[in-house]
């Protein structure tokens, strides 16, 4: 009896310890490290530049004012068809200033100061007229008495130059009366014509071309400077997109490189090809504060234009620069790659273990890498490996 007793303790206390056993090494047993799995395959690749650009209309007209003046109220809305020729806008001569109470007092005074400067002239003119007469009357009684050799010859040139000396005066009095005649006129125009248009003569502004109404500048009625904007005119019809690309990624396109719109507000896919590079770059700050160099572009739409007839001048629009495409092409998952020295590597799955892997990588993209060789379809790589995977470690797919 106390033999089996013994027996069952012995067991028991041996179960245990085999238990604690099991645990112990389940605790301490290396375990797989899970990651997320992705394999290469061959499949359509295509590396893009994307920016957002807008639509403007490609010959635009800015129509201006041909000289400064009075602008009449512009009755064209924007987007009305004009044809060549059509009356835009009229320009009047520049309005008179209005005067108010006190400048109205002046010039009345001035209009009475310039009435009796007429008034004097015209007496000293008659003064002088008077002297003209007596001093020719003078003249010729001299020149008579000269004939019958009663005078000598030094009186009848006294006589003859006194002569021509009042006709001088007279013609300079008759003058001034004219200046202060042309004086008064001046006062009196300014005082019947202040607040009012000073003539009924107009310019016509007309349209250089056949379009439509892009922008009105100037609306409503009021002066104008010369060469001032009244009135722009373009065709939508004939529409192109200007692009700002950053100058590193400007140098990878070239003119006739493919350009797609997938999200324009439309239906479908709008293809364009890149018409003209900029040759010369521009300083932009960015949202975030940094200095960008940036280059204009311009892409002219290939696909039909009743695809695209909804756009108009200044839309929004997104654009893809197609660098590089290729069909059938061995890819991975961009993030499986790592820097291996100079070169790239992958950890590979295999048999449940990591395997690192050197790869030859060709075109990329935000999310694929193109693979020249070091790896077969089908294969699985590890995506974003971190410090935990290493060769040869127990991996499991996550």
């Amino acid at each position: 009896m106390k033999t089996n007793v013994q027996w069952r303790r012995r067991t028991v206390w041996g179960l245990l310890a085999l238990l604690i056993a099991w645990g112990l090494f389940q605790g301490f047993r290396p375990q797989a490290v899970e990651v997320d799995v992705g394999s290469a395959s061959r499949a359509a690749l295509r590396v893009v530049l994307e920016q957002e650009g807008r639509t403007r209309v490609l010959d635009r007209y800015v129509v201006t004012a041909p000289v400064a003046g009075y602008a009449r109220r512009i009755r064209l809305d924007v987007g009305q068809s004009v044809e060549r020729g059509a009356l835009l806008a009229e320009l009047e001569p520049v309005r008179a200033e209005a005067l108010d109470p006190r400048r109205r007092a002046e010039a009345q005074a001035r209009i009475a100061a310039a009435e009796s400067g007429v008034s004097a002239t015209e007496q000293r003119s008659k003064a002088a007229a008077s002297s003209a007469d007596l001093a020719q009357a003078e003249l010729q009684r001299v020149r008579a008495l000269r004939l019958q050799g009663h005078v000598s010859a030094a009186a009848e040139d006294r006589a003859a130059s006194e002569a021509q000396r009042s006709a001088a005066e007279l013609r300079s009095a008759q003058f001034a009366v004219a200046s202060a005649r042309h004086e008064l006129e001046a006062a009196r125009t300014t005082l019947r014509f202040a607040g009012s248009a000073s003539s009924n003569e107009r310019v016509a502004v007309r349209s250089p071309v056949a379009g439509r109404v892009l922008k009105v500048a100037h609306k409503s009625e009021g002066t104008v400077s010369n060469g001032q904007p009244l009135v722009e005119i373009g065709n939508p019809g004939a529409l192109e997109v200007e692009v700002d690309l950053l100058s590193a990624d400007a140098v990878r396109i070239h003119p006739g490189t493919r350009v797609v719109f997938e999200r324009w507000g439309g239906e479908g896919v709008l293809e364009g090809v890149v018409r003209v590079i900029e040759p010369a770059g521009f300083t932009k700050v960015s949202a975030l504060g940094v200095e960008e160099q940036r280059v204009w572009v311009i892409v002219a739409f290939t696909s039909p234009a009743s695809q695209w007839q909804r756009l108009g001048d200044g839309y929004r629009v997104e654009a893809s620069f197609i660098v590089w495409e290729g069909q059938d092409i061995l890819q991975i998952p961009a993030s499986a790659l790592f820097r291996d020295g100079d070169g790239w590597a992958v950890f590979v799955l295999e048999h449940g273990k990591a395997v690192k892997r050197g790869v030859e990588v060709g075109q990329r993209t935000g999310l694929s890498a193109q693979v020249v060789s070091g790896i077969q379809s089908g294969e699985r790589v590890i995506n974003h490996p971190d410090d935990r995977v290493r060769e040869g470690v127990s991996v499991a797919a996550r």
